[in-house]
């Protein structure tokens, strides 16, 4: 790398800094908790253990994601500084990768496409909230192996070469790290396969042998995590039920709603309205149908403008096909399209437009020159201050949730989510009027119940405090917390026989909830069943050894006579 490059390289790194300094400041939101907070798994060799070789362990298995939260644990605990400052540093490695990367495809403008990659307002969503780790981290590996693949594509992969075999190893084992971290990034030996036809003009029998081991693994990868996502996530049900033409209909409008979001960067929310989808609807086949055409004019232009266009786009919609409504994904439940989805595919986008640009404003003289890095200039300068702004809603849950909801007023996950908030605060009765507003717009959603049930509970309105939990329960009745809240209630009112029937149902969903043993304990001590009781909380510390309560009243236990 010469001065030049190492100059490019630092830019690149600042650009991005600069652009996502918020983003450090954060603290941890909505799912950071399972991710991370309240992950139990990062606190002991054995849930080190338990991220790699047992599914459910972590909400996705994305093992190599929970590996890096598992070594910041010991490095500085819960402060979420340290991650967020982790997930700036890899995104800043991925721009300089993604540099790199196009310095060998489209090297004119390789520079202004990574910049305006590092800074673009729609990646902060991936920079700034830490469960998304999973799209830095993999992205940082997908465009490693992407970069080693292609400087040995011009060159023949014999096993009498040792050391272009190590580097194509190393490239499948950086793909594989990729997966490990989201399966999205399967699409990348399609893409590897689209890029090397657009640099050669044809394809080779040995390009596509070489990538099989990669689809393969990106196949396998892919069907474990849609297992994942509807089994233990629970991906299944009314919102999931589309049809094939629904399907296309939700496809066609994300496309389009994900280049919009790249051209014009306005409005930016963390949780988007789920659109109406009605097959019957004449104007909504616009969108499907307006992408079709796009594909077949860039096709036909393809001699004109050397492929490139045809590429870029074909790029963009083949890595976003997972997150289009194809395969069911848990957050089709309340929107159909998040930013941090095209992450990776916006590369194709921003390459695309980048280039046109350049071609507008031209290089044949100086004059043109200044006028096109003074473009680029004024873009980047835009795009750092739309992006910083972004990075401030971060700042906590209450600020995500509560910018969520202006942007967003039917948002009903925003409603609930902001209500836990209230409760955790301790400001139950705004919290109740909050979570109100959740279950008018979502009547079935289960964790809006439960969080009214802890307002009303936290409020001394026991009784309809009850009838909370139990709605909670309706609508999710394997809803561990909601069953546990409920039965505590039941035993403080004495109604032991429910209370232990919800126990049980806990039980039997997660035997692993330290919390739903303790609870055992106690109504186990209610009922003068002492060793039964003394079980259960020896189970309980066993699970979390921070359950002060059961350790309390287990040494209470053991002393008395």
């Amino acid at each position: 790398m010469d001065n030049r490059h190492r100059l490019a390289a630092l830019v690149l790194v600042a650009l991005t800094v600069v652009a996502h300094g918020p983003a450090t400041e954060g603290g941890f939101v909505w799912d950071d908790d399972d991710y991370v907070s309240r992950n139990e798994t990062l606190t002991s060799l054995e849930g080190l253990a338990r991220i790699w070789f047992e599914l459910g362990a972590i909400p996705q298995y994305y093992p190599l994601v929970h590996t890096t939260f598992w070594v910041e644990y010991r490095l500085w605990g819960l402060d979420p500084r340290g991650f967020h400052v982790t997930n700036v540093l890899l995104h800043t490695l991925a721009a300089v990768l993604l540099w790199r990367v196009l310095l060998i495809l489209a090297p004119a403008s390789a520079f202004a496409a990574a910049a305006v990659f590092a800074v673009h307002p729609v990646h902060v969503e991936s920079v700034a909230w830490i469960t998304e780790r999973k799209n830095t981290l993999s992205a940082v590996l997908y465009l490693a192996a992407a970069l080693v693949y292609l400087r040995l594509s011009t060159k023949e992969l014999r096993r009498r070469n040792a050391q272009q075999l190590r580097l194509y190893l190393l490239s499948l084992g950086l793909f594989l790290g990729a997966l490990l971290s989201k399966t999205v990034v399967a699409s990348l030996p399609m893409a590897l396969v689209l890029v090397l036809l657009w640099k050669r003009g044809h394809a080779r029998y040995r390009d596509v042998l070489h990538l099989l081991p990669f689809m393969f693994l990106g196949v396998g990868f892919g069907m474990l995590t849609a297992w994942m996502e509807r089994i233990h996530i629970g991906a299944a049900g009314a919102e999931w039920s589309l049809s094939g033409v629904e399907r296309v209909l939700v496809a066609g409008r994300a496309l389009w709603f994900y280049a919009g979001k790249i051209l014009l960067p306005l409005r930016l929310t963390f949780v988007y309205p789920r659109w109406e989808i009605d097959a019957e609807v004449w104007w909504q086949y616009l969108y499907p149908l307006a992408a079709v055409a796009l594909v077949v004019a860039a096709w036909l232009l393809r001699r004109r403008f050397s492929g490139g266009p045809l590429v870029a786009v074909l790029f963009f919609g083949g890595t976003l096909v997972p997150a289009l409504g194809f395969f069911d994904v848990y957050p089709m439940r309340f929107t159909f399209v998040a930013d941090h989805y095209q992450y990776i595919a916006s590369i194709g986008l921003i390459t695309l437009v980048v280039a046109i640009g350049r071609h507008v404003t031209g290089s044949q003289s100086w004059q043109r020159m200044i006028v096109s890095r003074a473009v680029l200039g004024v873009t980047l300068a835009a795009l750092i201050g739309t992006t910083w702004h972004a990075g401030r809603k971060f700042k906590d849950a209450e600020t995500l949730w509560r910018d969520t909801i202006r942007q967003n007023p039917s948002c009903w996950l925003a409603y609930s989510n902001l209500g836990k908030n209230l409760n955790d605060r301790g400001e139950h009765a705004e919290a109740e009027t909050i979570v109100r507003k959740a279950i008018r717009l979502k009547p079935d959603h289960a964790l809006a119940h439960n969080t009214l049930g802890v307002a009303l509970g936290r409020q001394g309105r026991l009784d309809e405090a009850i009838g909370a939990f139990r709605m909670a329960v309706l609508a999710g009745p394997k809803y561990v917390s909601a069953r546990n809240n409920l039965a505590r209630l039941l035993r403080e009112t004495g109604q032991y026989e429910e209370a232990a029937s919800h126990l049980r149902a806990a039980l039997d969903v997660d035997p692993r909830s330290a919390l739903t043993h303790f609870n055992v304990g106690l109504l186990a001590l209610d009922l003068g069943d002492q060793p039964l009781a003394i079980r259960h909380l020896e189970e309980a510390i066993r699970l979390d050894a921070n359950l002060v309560p059961a350790r309390e009243i287990l040494d209470t236990l053991r002393e008395s006579p």
